[in-house]
């Protein structure tokens, strides 16, 4: 039996540490809550989390959880985007 770390492991670890980076970012006011890079901070840590749990010992509340945090994120992105769009098609007032 080996206690060594396997690949999935480290990707887990990184994808934890990432999340927390971009928390301790945003509270540090470092990056922005509806900002690209604190979205895709949380989407690419949540994904090194389920790699972590598909590929070695799995857990259902987490791996929702992790699918909740991407999706969270997803909307964030998206909404972001959209707003972007609406203020440069947003006319301007004439004086």
């Amino acid at each position: 039996m080996t206690t060594g770390l396997h690949w999935y492991d480290l990707v887990g670890f990184a994808g934890v540490l990432l999340i927390l980076l971009a928390y301790f970012l945003l509270q540090a006011h470092k990056l922005h809550g509806n900002g690209l890079a604190y979205q895709l901070m949380n989407i690419a840590g949540a994904l090194g989390v389920l790699v972590s749990l598909v590929f070695g010992s799995f857990n259902w509340s987490a791996f929702l959880l992790e699918l909740a945090w991407i999706a969270i994120g997803i909307y964030g992105i998206v909404r972001g985007v959209a707003r972007r769009r609406e203020a440069r098609e947003k006319p301007l007032p004439t004086p």
